[in-house]
């Protein structure tokens, strides 16, 4: 599986109550395969650890992924208060929709939390969407209203109440808690026709395993449910985070166009190099059934997506080499156990080459190896694979006088 590397910018977009919306777009550098849409927990945002780490990591695997603030919470416009679940469910909406506008409609909705009941109700206004994954989330809006039971009797005497959510204060109107009463999360879930994938962990302390139970037995397939076995309801691990993102993508996958190139892979031992028109220097490479980037370094203008065209000669040298090497030692059954090479490339002058042939003052490619050899062998052997270390055919060619033949494709 390639990992790409993730840039993340900022972008705003109107809510469902009217109110600019702050929203962060994580996307690979490199193509896209598919925008997803992720809804983060109550009283959360967008920028809290297990939002940022699935939607990078999905990122990295090719899915952009747009994490916004519900309204009135983290940099998002809006007073709270006046907020409610159909609220969360317009807002995620909304995103959709800016999405579908500005860049491609999400075909994967991720929530986490209250934010997993919010995308369960929304998926039916994301006709695009083809798969919905939740984390920890309840199988009902209803749940999140025991966070704050001491203050029932307060919100619905006196229209509101200040409750303590996450250690932080927030107002709670009554229409907050009419509206979640009017929630029927379950006839959704029923119809949701899209893919589901639960995943929940045993010992969440906030949302029992139960409302994971709950979800995936009212779902018809496909659907999937994945533990989490020891993490807790924020996913405060990093290795659970991590976790999630990786096999999120690798489910979602199946449920995604295949990766597509701008030309087939070439036969015949062909390698193609195409702009992937993405960067300042982004080359897609193919060869056969393998698929790479090759980049430059930041520093000279790149996105280092991958490795540079110097990187892949050394990378060609030094496998030829090991292989050169295995290939000998497994035809006198020598007891090396393992080859390493290291190699850098330098250009410098001739003069200042102690070990070089060239003459004169020019600057030369210089190309220093450094060969590893583990196992039991005697002097001799380790002499000997050295010999044939420079017999390796990539060695042989970059040696030799080599021409190389330039035509337009017509």
């Amino acid at each position: 599986m390639s990992i790409n590397s993730v840039r993340s910018e900022k972008v705003t977009f109107k809510g469902s109550l009217g109110d600019m919306l702050a929203a962060r777009l994580d996307s690979p550098i490199g193509p896209i395969r598919a925008y997803a849409l992720f809804a983060h927990c109550f009283t959360c945002s967008k920028d809290i650890f297990a939002a940022s780490r699935i939607a990078s990591g999905l990122a990295e695997r090719g899915i952009a992924v747009l994490r916004f603030d519900f309204t009135g919470l983290g940099m998002s416009e809006g007073d709270f208060a006046n907020t409610n679940f159909s609220s969360n469910v317009g807002d995620l909406v909304a995103a959709a929709d800016f999405l579908r506008e500005e860049y491609e409609a999400p075909r994967i909705l991720v929530g986490h939390s209250l934010g997993g009941a919010a995308v369960l109700s929304a998926a039916g206004s994301v006709p695009e969407a083809v798969a919905v994954a939740t984390v920890a989330a309840p199988s009902t809006a209803h749940h999140v209203a025991e966070s704050f039971s001491d203050n029932h009797d307060q919100i619905n005497d006196e229209g509101e109440a200040e409750v303590q959510l996450a250690g932080r204060p927030f107002t709670i109107k009554k229409q907050f808690l009419e509206d979640i009463a009017e929630q029927t999360i379950s006839a959704k879930i029923a119809n949701l026709k899209k893919a589901l994938i639960v995943f929940h962990g045993p010992r969440d302390q906030q949302v029992s395993i139960d409302n994971a139970a709950e979800i995936f037995q009212t779902a018809k397939h496909p659907k999937s449910f994945v533990s989490l076995d020891n993490a807790d309801h924020l996913l405060s691990k990093k290795e659970d985070a991590i976790y999630v993102a990786d096999v999120m993508s690798a489910w979602a996958s199946r449920y995604l166009p295949d990766e597509t190139v701008s030309a087939a892979a070439p036969a015949g031992g062909k390698v193609l190099v195409e702009e992937t028109g993405s960067g300042k220097f982004q080359q897609r490479v193919l060869v056969g059934q393998h698929a790479f980037f090759a980049d430059e370094p930041k520093k000279v203008g790149g996105d280092d997506t991958g490795p540079s065209p110097y990187d892949l000669l050394l990378a060609g040298l030094g496998a030829c080499t090991s292989m050169t090497m295995r290939m000998y030692a497994a035809h006198k059954e020598l007891s090396a156990t393992k080859f390493s090479v290291t190699l850098s490339h330098e250009k410098m002058h001739a003069d200042d080459c102690e070990e070089c042939v060239a003459e004169g003052n020019s600057r030369i490619d210089v190309v220093t190896r450094e060969i590893e050899i583990e196992g039991d062998l005697t002097p001799v052997e380790r002499d000997k694979l050295l010999e044939i270390a420079d017999k390796c055919p990539v060695h042989r060619t970059l040696e030799s006088d080599v021409e190389v033949l330039t035509r337009l494709k017509r």
